[in-house]
């Protein structure tokens, strides 16, 4: 067996573990097994069917063979989008072996040091440290990762550094007018490139956390909101030139780009990004879509324009149930950011 199939039986092997520990002895086992199985389950459907038929990775594949690009949409710390990555990255592999994994959970600045880690010159955990990884790396990302290592595939760490967009977010985008020549080579040349659909969608979410309280009104609270688009203007700038960048250094190879599903989901944010830049790519999007188990599948209409392939798939549980706590979390997050200089 070769190593990078390992890896995904590996992964579906421990997922089905861990699913299946302690429940074979209760009376309700199958029932709490069909449960928790669902947990790591996509349905992928095509949107634009006038049927709900579900198709396996392999198929999904086969009907993407020759995109230039596929992006897959997730939502942070759902296996089951996790799982579908892995699976979708193998079948894909199978169709053309000629691939690049472009990841938004490493930054550009980060790139030596993941390569290090991919020639061999260090260890997980050395990558890891070096990188600064995600806290859910070795759960979620690193099936991708050994899977692009053990066939030799490179791998984009696509995403603006955290700390320049932070100061963005916090001062505005005059900060990077303020870059060392070396922090400027890190984020895209268009740092600021827009689509009013985007902005709108943006200010929707962003609104609706600030709770509706008046302070939209206020001056400074739509200088920190436009602030904070800028931010996230940045991330997707900065993904979809390094998207480009990749497919320049490697001509004829099909880029497959991990990022969570606000930057791409309705073909908006890094995606709407990379076609103003190069409108005769071919890119496919897949986007995920929260469908809880005891209710029925959720009509396409509503979901159609979301990507040019849907997973459903089972929410997550609620982080919060008290209001109060959830307040005094966002407000204990945005106050360690707010600590970290932008000097």
């Amino acid at each position: 067996m070769s190593t990078s199939l390992y890896n995904i039986r590996y992964l579906i092997g421990a997922l089905m573990l861990a699913i299946t520990a302690g429940c074979a002895t209760s009376p309700a086992s199958h029932n709490t097994l069909k449960a928790l199985q669902n947990q790591y389950q996509a349905h992928i459907v095509d949107p634009q069917s006038d049927t709900l038929n579900t198709l396996t990775a392999e198929q999904l594949a086969m009907r993407l063979a020759n995109a230039d690009v596929v992006v897959v949409g997730e939502y942070h710390g759902h296996h089951a989008s996790h799982l579908l990555q892995a699976q979708l990255q193998l079948a894909l592999f199978q169709q053309q072996p000629q691939q690049i994994l472009s990841m938004e959970q490493f930054e550009t600045n980060q790139q030596d040091a993941l390569n290090q880690y991919l020639a061999g010159s260090s260890g997980e955990n050395e990558m890891i440290e070096d990188t600064g990884a995600w806290d859910n790396y070795r759960a979620s990302y690193r099936p991708l990762v050994e899977f692009a290592l053990s066939h030799q595939l490179p791998v984009i760490a696509a995403n603006a550094p955290g700390d320049i967009v932070r100061c963005v977010g916090r001062e505005g985008p005059h900060i990077v007018d303020d870059l060392t020549q070396a922090q400027r080579q890190t984020i895209a040349q268009q740092p600021f490139m827009d689509t009013p659909a985007y902005r709108q969608r943006f200010d929707d979410a962003i609104g609706a956390s600030h709770g509706g309280d008046g302070d939209n009104d206020d001056d400074a609270m739509k200088q920190r909101l436009d602030n904070s688009y800028k931010a996230q203007l940045l991330r997707d700038n900065t993904m979809a030139e390094r998207i480009l960048q990749a497919r320049r250094n490697y001509p004829g190879h099909q880029i497959v780009h991990v990022n969570g599903n606000f930057h791409s989901e309705q073909h908006q944010g890094t995606v709407a990004l990379l076609h103003k830049r190069a409108p005769e790519l071919d890119i496919a999007v897949i986007s995920p879509v929260f469908w809880p188990e005891d209710e029925a599948m959720p009509e396409l209409p509503e979901h159609r324009n979301k990507g040019d392939f849907l997973y459903f798939l089972q929410p997550l549980p609620d982080a919060y149930k008290n209001d109060d706590r959830r307040n005094r979390a966002m407000r204990e997050r945005f106050s360690q950011a707010e600590q970290q200089s932008c000097n």
